[in-house]
């Protein structure tokens, strides 16, 4: 199934609040074309909209998309949302499922093969929040636009009820 554009911002306010949402199926293409058309949101952001990205948060950006859309695609049933929002010198990366189940980091161990997806977002990410939705739970991740916005950024977690 190929992932359906369901919005996109074209003005840009004075706060730079660019966006677009997609829906994403669960066939085997759904994680790369994520990647991709974050990718491809980022650059846009950068050359239609005039904002500064570095290349670690175009990276980091694929990354985060690719862990968190798989993990709503392992674990649960159904249709997934991917928003991106640029907003504050960040890009914001929301990935929305049916299952209310919020995740949790495991402990760290470098004998386990697999499952290190939310501790890669968590070691990667300037703020993070799970918070369980009326249907389901939405994820979101922040990543700096720029290098010097990640060291200097606050870091934030908070999992919602």
């Amino acid at each position: 199934m190929e992932p359906a554009p369901v919005g996109e911002d074209s003005a840009v306010p004075e706060e730079q609040a660019v966006q677009t949402t997609v829906a994403l199926g669960g066939d085997g293409t759904s994680i790369a074309r994520a990647r991709h058309l974050a990718a491809g949101f980022v650059t846009r952001a950068q050359t239609e909209h005039g904002l500064p990205v570095s290349q670690r948060a175009m990276d980091l950006t694929q990354l985060v998309v690719s862990e968190l859309v798989t993990n709503a695609l392992k674990y649960a049933p159904g249709p997934v949302l991917m928003d991106l929002r640029i907003t504050g010198g960040m890009v914001e990366i929301a990935v929305w499922d049916c299952d209310p189940v919020l995740p949790v980091a495991r402990a760290a161990d470098v004998g386990r093969v697999g499952q290190h997806g939310l501790e890669i977002v968590l070691a990667v990410a300037q703020g993070f929040e799970a918070q369980r939705e009326p249907v389901g739970k939405r994820i979101t991740a922040r990543i700096a636009l720029l290098d010097d916005e990640h060291r200097a950024a606050p870091r934030t977690r908070s999992v919602g009820q």
